[in-house]
């Protein structure tokens, strides 16, 4: 993959963007490219089908939408003639805002289709005429299937978080929605990661792709402070509490595997803290609109989720992110971390990210650091006791043969229980 240089002096004005679109970048109070936009926003208007890698809150969203906009046709055709592809129904709504912002001044139409919402008024909005499109793979492949949405005149289509896409198995619905687009089109490719898959993808339906990597040497950007705590899995709780007393985040999502477990943990936080909500694929859409609309808002403070807010969604206010359940996966704790540090009008912010290590997760905790090629520091919370204090053995031993030495001690004369590492 070739290696995109930063653009530190460019400006939108040295991109050859119109001077409606010139406006509208001045309307979303966008200051100055990032370096995704600088990089990928010339070739995408040289009509190249583009792979940009490039980690979430990096701006990736304008990188397209800015193309597209400037050359989509002024004539009304049957159809609309982008289509967005992203993984979750957050970050389509997220998505189809931003373009609209962007779209400022001009007649563009956009629509975001998704599930969870009634697909009557999508079949309406989509029957009035639209020029791009922003959905879900399931909800666009039903619009296709009842004849709602024609793809016969599309002329750009975009796979946004590509990686999460495939993670989570849409891989044959892309394929699907790929094969009804005509094949002289323009295609953008937009992944945090590039794997194997991923490659696939675009060798098989992307023509003579340009790769460029926006991305970091260091995988966890170096604005992010990352730390971990030993913890026994009956103590998180109670380690949750006192670091988010100690820390008092400005805004913080504590992250869960399960949405039994983040339904649990909101419900006992909600006791002490009036500013707690939850988010997870169990609740009713209109439901997890609401809490992301709060939180963005910043009248949340502390969001308690599964990975269903772990990419794309771009809230940046976010000061702090804690993994009360490590990921089962690598890459998701790139993704999770991913929503602090990230860009605002101000710059880059800084963020800082815990992760709950249970003793017996030391391969997984080795396997991230491998991952993001950097160690975590371990923290310690002071007067906390974060394991299990083992219980006196009654029986003495036998003979002074048989007896173990003692483990090591830590001050205040207690067992220090270490996590074993994976080699």
């Amino acid at each position: 993959m070739t290696e995109a240089l930063p653009h530190n002096d460019v400006g939108f004005s040295d991109l050859g963007l119109s001077d409606i679109m010139m406006k509208a970048v001045e309307h979303a109070e966008y200051a100055a490219p990032t370096p995704v936009q600088a990089g990928l926003i010339p070739r995408a208007l040289d009509g190249a089908d583009v792979i940009g890698q490039a980690r979430t809150g990096t701006g990736k969203t304008a990188a397209f939408a800015i193309p597209i906009l400037e050359q989509l046709q002024q004539t009304r055709s049957r159809g609309p003639q982008a289509i967005v592809l992203v993984p979750t129904r957050e970050l389509a709504v997220q998505v189809c805002g931003e373009v609209v912002k962007l779209a400022h001044g001009q007649k563009a139409k956009v629509a975001a289709v998704y599930g969870g919402k009634p697909i009557r008024s999508q079949i309406e909005k989509l029957a009035r005429g639209i020029d791009i499109v922003i959905g879900t793979p399931g909800r666009v492949l039903d619009h296709l299937s009842r004849g709602t949405l024609d793809l016969g005149n599309i002329l750009f289509v975009v796979l946004d978080e590509a990686d999460r896409m495939l993670d989570i198995g849409f891989r044959p619905d892309i394929e699907k929605i790929l094969r009804r687009c005509p094949r002289d089109r323009q295609t953008m490719l937009l992944s945090a990661t590039v794997p194997p898959p991923v490659q696939r993808l675009a060798t098989r339906y992307m023509q003579n792709p340009e790769s460029l990597d926006f991305s970091p040497q260091d995988i966890a950007a170096g604005t992010i402070e990352q730390f971990y705590f030993t913890v026994d899995q009956n103590r998180k709780y109670d380690l949750l509490q006192r670091l988010l007393q100690r820390e008092q985040p400005r805004q913080a999502i504590v992250f869960c595997r399960t949405k039994r477990r983040t339904d649990q943990i909101a419900n006992r936080l909600k006791k002490h803290k009036h500013n707690v909500s939850c988010i997870h694929g169990d609740l009713a859409q209109s439901a997890r609109d609401r809490v992301m609309s709060r939180f963005r808002e910043g009248k949340v403070q502390i969001l308690i989720a599964t990975d269903v807010v772990g990419r794309g969604i771009d809230v940046t206010g976010i000061s702090h992110i804690i993994n009360y359940d490590i990921p089962a996966f690598c890459d998701d704790y790139v993704h999770r971390v991913g929503r602090t540090g990230r860009m605002s009008k101000e710059g880059l912010k800084e963020g800082v990210a815990y992760s709950f290590v249970t003793p017996e997760e030391g391969g997984e905790l080795t396997r991230i650091e491998v991952r993001i090629n950097k160690l975590l520091v371990r923290d310690e919370m002071r007067d906390f006791e974060s394991v299990a204090v083992p219980v006196k053995q009654e029986q003495e031993p036998k003979d002074d043969a048989a007896a173990k030495p003692a483990p090591p001690l830590k001050p205040g004369g207690r067992p220090r229980r270490r996590i074993r590492r994976a080699l």
